[in-house]
């Protein structure tokens, strides 16, 4: 299902064309690259939070053992 050929995404770049010209394509791209990148952000912090809990509690599980 997610294996395009070479014709697939000439169709759907036409497509694409076809429904928001010539002109909308880099406004539409620069969305697209915006909302990633805000969802690559979001992606690292939550990622970032939970090492940073996983260390805490080994901090804390080291210390009352000492």
């Amino acid at each position: 299902m997610g294996n395009f050929g070479v014709s697939e995404w000439i169709l759907i770049l036409l497509i694409v064309i076809l429904l928001f010209g010539g002109r909308k394509i880099p406004e539409l791209m620069r969305g697209i690259g915006r909302g990633i990148r805000e969802f690559n952000d979001a992606k690292n912090n939550v990622k970032k939070e939970i090492e940073e809990g996983i260390n805490e509690k080994d901090k804390e599980s080291s210390s009352v053992k000492s």
